[in-house]
This record gives C-alpha cells, sequence and structure tokens, in this order.
C-alpha cells in the first residue's frame, strides 16, 4: 500500500481547505463491498450558512459467541493533527480485508470529529474553539453536543483517542480509567516503536510520565460521561508531530492493532476465571 501517495490528495487543500468527501470517499466506497463496515451520521450543525456532518463508521467483527465488545475510536479532534485521521481510516480499511482482526468486537468510529478545523487545517473549531476542552462542561459547541450523545448511548467499554503533538520528539500516550487502561497502553507503545521512537523525558506536555506513559490528562478532554459504571478504559495516543506523516500513520495503526488483540486477551482470561 502506497501510504503517501494516498495521503496527499486526501490532504490537499484546494482554496485553502481540505476536503472530508475525498478523505472518507474510499472508506465510504467499502460499505457497498462488505457487511461488515457501515456508515451513518452522528448528527448535522451549521455554520456560516454551511452544513457540516459527524460521520460514524461502524465495524462488527466476526462473532465469537456473546456479545460484541463496544469500542469507540476517535480522531481528529484537532484539524491540525491529520496522522490520528488518516489512521484511523487505513485502520478501518484494512480490518475490512481482515474482519479476522477485530473478531468480537463492534467498533464505533469517528475518523473526523472536527469538520471544520479538519477543512481549515487549524487546532481550533471554525467557532474559535478547542473542542477537546468542552467535554462535560455543558458546552454549547455542536460538534461537542453530538458526541456527547455517541458517549452516552453505546455503553463503549473503551474509548481511543488519537492526537499528534508539536513539542514532543517522540511518542506517548495518556491512560485513564481501571487498571487495565495502562497495561494496554505500554504494549500500543512498543508495537508503534517499530515505526517511532518512544519519548521517555520525565515531563511530558507538561505532565509526569514514566517511559511515555501519563496517568490523567487534562480537563474537558473527549472521555465517557462522568459516573459512567463500569468506567471504560480510556487511552489517549499520542504521535509527534514532527516525524514523517507517514510513519506516524504507520505507528498509529500498529498500536490500535495491538489494543484490539490485547483488550481480547484480557477478556478471555475474565471470562474464564
Amino acid at each position: 500500500m502506497n501510504t503517501i501517495a494516498q495521503e496527499t490528495p486526501a490532504l490537499a487543500c484546494p482554496r485553502g481547505r481540505r476536503s472530508m468527501q475525498t478523505l472518507l470517499e474510499s472508506l465510504t466506497s467499502l460499505t457497498e463491498a462488505t457487511a461488515h463496515l457501515r456508515v451513518t451520521t452522528c448528527g448535522e450543525f451549521h455554520h456560516d450558512g454551511e452544513s457540516y456532518s459527524l460521520p460514524r463508521f461502524v465495524f462488527d467483527g466476526p462473532r465469537r459467541g456473546g456479545d460484541p465488545i463496544p469500542l469507540g475510536l476517535f480522531a481528529g479532534i484537532h484539524g491540525d493533527e491529520p496522522a490520528g485521521v488518516l489512521a484511523l481510516v487505513r485502520f478501518l480499511g484494512e480490518l475490512v480485508q481482515r474482519p479476522e482482526l477485530a473478531a468480537g468486537y463492534r467498533l464505533f468510529a469517528y475518523p473526523v470529529c472536527n469538520p471544520t478545523g479538519f477543512e481549515d487545517n487549524t487546532r481550533h473549531s471554525r467557532a474559535g474553539k478547542d473542542l477537546n476542552r468542552e467535554f462535560w462542561h455543558s458546552s454549547a459547541e455542536p460538534e461537542v453536543f453530538l458526541l456527547e450523545q455517541e458517549l452516552w448511548s453505546h455503553r463503549l467499554q473503551g474509548i481511543v483517542n488519537l492526537h499528534s503533538d508539536d513539542t514532543s520528539e517522540g511518542l506517548y500516550g495518556f491512560f485513564r480509567g481501571p487498571d487495565l487502561s495502562k497495561e494496554l497502553l505500554e504494549p500500543a507503545l512498543w508495537a508503534a516503536e517499530r515505526h517511532l521512537y518512544r519519548n521517555t523525558r520525565l515531563i511530558i506536555d507538561g505532565f509526569r510520565a514514566r517511559r511515555g506513559l501519563i496517568d490523567g490528562g487534562y480537563s474537558g478532554i473527549l472521555a465517557a460521561p462522568p459516573g459512567t459504571q463500569p468506567m471504560p478504559f480510556e487511552l489517549t495516543f499520542e504521535t509527534p508531530a514532527s516525524a514523517p506523516l507517514h510513519l506516524q500513520v504507520e505507528a498509529t495503526v500498529a498500536a490500535l492493532h495491538s489494543i484490539l488483540a490485547e483488550y481480547r486477551i484480557v477478556m478471555s482470561l475474565a471470562q474464564s476465571i
């Protein structure tokens, strides 16, 4: 797969804007060829007379007995971080080719959580808001409202946020929730290290870190509803924005595959106890 060739048109900015339609065309076409992947929308909103929607892709892996495990995969909440967006599109495409990699899962994937920021290549939405500081604070931002409804309704067992950091020279991640969150993040970083180095500094992004792992995060980030029980695992995977884009994509895809494989093992062990 020629990653660079696929990414270049997706990130082209005619008249100063990227095209969400171009980015998502390949995924939308895949839904016509497989029963595993379908596309819907979280809802629509308007900005300056233009209509936008938040696309939701749902991938149902082959059944393994029992109810499927619902996980949420989110990218593009900061519009100037394309690596996670492209990685999520690439990851879903790989699952279509090899559905068994997602056996037992129902994946709710949101490749572009900030459509206007993605179009404009800006961290903030076109309304000037950092959407990843607005969650569960009674935000008036429509993107946040729609995503909060998703987080309420699907009873996710895990949440994975994909980001890039222009202040970091290596991979790292945040974990929150049950103890297994840390146990999922470590092998994900290890898998990603086949493509990029890990950030091993003691302080990363203002937080204490241990070998690229940070317990906690900022207030207002995309996360499970307050008081959710049982609490899902929550991971934020960060690539260094200064690294070549295709390597960030490769590292992120490797991390996503690791998370699915490791969590399946955890659930299998829990069921056998």
